[in-house]
């Protein structure tokens, strides 16, 4: 996620950036095998966005791939069984974010946030590092049964077992507040100020800030089966394949194009939005982008192809690939798309502004 701290240049132009995360997708961040999505982003069953397999946030072990006209609408994810492993993370670690706890073992997706990072053990309890200006790593006490994670500006969300839905951090514009009697959730999404949430009804639900209407769902939206938030904006991808989105007004700036979904696009399993790019991950296993591209963030190169997850930094992108290796592009100024040689056997991938995260499955 970018930080409303940071300015980037976007189309020639500096703007604070507020990048979130999943799933999804991603950013937020799902369980990887079970629904789509991510942060989580994503999608998010996270942050992370893995659709008709997981969401914005984490990406999952591969799956057998699903035709367009039958992505189901997700249920409550389950972690149980989930490959488990520890946390790889690069780039930008001015806050700490990529300082992987020593002891960290078992964790079934991450999320990466602004400048924080987030991490899904599978016990349900959830594990926090980095930039804490607004106590967005201090985890509730005594909160557990987590099925997601998500990691936005500077708060978090996490996903309960029971389809609730828990907050942290700055809620300034009330982004880390759930509506009162939000349930029946099943992903979860956070962004640079906004949230969303996808119930078992195929509906989702927006809180936080609107300043350009990012929380204003489209009226009659329905069958969505994985949400993802970017910066000032929100996707949603339905369950015959095809993105909807909305928001990115920027009244007072050059418009990015993130909310003018590509012609034509369908076929989509996954979805991931960025600070002010997105990533559509279709079922051929190919990866679709658009969007700002200054830093090449959206040409995805051709060796993403046979892509199992997707996942959208500030200004870079990330794609996992079957055999468990990552491909990265965009900018990399600090590293953010100089993957590790320690990234192999990968289960997992997040993004947050200027770091990237993944699980490397315990014993590779």
């Amino acid at each position: 996620m970018a930080t409303r701290r940071q300015v980037m240049t976007r189309l020639g132009g500096p703007i604070l950036v507020a990048l979130l995360a999943v799933s999804s997708a991603a950013c937020n961040s799902v369980a990887p095998s079970q629904t789509p999505s991510n942060s989580g982003a994503s999608q998010t069953t996270s942050s992370a966005s893995f659709a008709a397999t997981q969401s914005a946030g984490s990406a999952a072990t591969p799956t057998a791939t699903l035709a367009p006209s039958t992505l189901p609408i997700p249920t409550v994810p389950s972690i149980a069984g989930l490959p488990a492993g520890k946390v790889v993370a690069w780039g930008d670690d001015s806050q700490g974010q990529t300082d992987v706890p020593a002891a960290l073992t078992g964790v079934v997706a991450v999320s990466g946030g602004d400048q924080f990072s987030l991490a899904l053990k599978s016990d349900g309890t959830v594990v926090g590092w980095g930039d804490d200006e607004s106590g967005q790593i201090d985890v509730p006490a005594g909160l557990k049964n987590v099925v997601a994670i998500s990691g936005g500006g500077q708060f978090s969300l996490a996903l309960k077992s029971d389809g609730t839905v828990v907050g942290w951090g700055d809620s300034t514009d009330g982004q880390a507040t759930p509506p009162s009697g939000l349930s029946k959730v099943v992903a979860i999404s956070a962004a640079g100020q906004h949230s969303l949430a996808l119930k078992s009804d195929g509906t989702v639900v927006a809180w936080g800030g609107n300043a350009n209407g990012e929380s204003d769902v489209p009226v009659g939206l329905k069958n969505v089966v994985a949400i993802s938030a970017g910066l000032d904006f929100s996707l949603a991808l339905k369950s015959n394949g095809t993105v909807v989105a909305w928001g990115d007004k920027f009244p007072t700036d050059v418009p990015t194009g993130v909310v003018k979904v590509p012609a034509g696009l369908s076929g989509v399993k996954a979805i991931y939005a960025g600070y002010a790019h997105n990533l559509a991950l279709k079922s051929d296993g190919t990866v679709h982008g658009w969007g700002a591209d200054g830093d090449g963030q959206v040409d995805v190169p051709d060796v993403a192809a046979g892509v199992v997850a997707v996942a959208a930094g500030g200004n870079f992108s990330l794609a996992l690939k079957s055999d468990g290796t990552i491909v990265a592009w965009g900018a990399s100024g600090q590293d953010q798309t100089t993957v590790p040689a320690a990234a192999v056997g990968v289960a997992a991938i997040d993004a947050g502004a200027t770091h990237a995260l993944a699980i490397v499955r315990q014993g590779t």
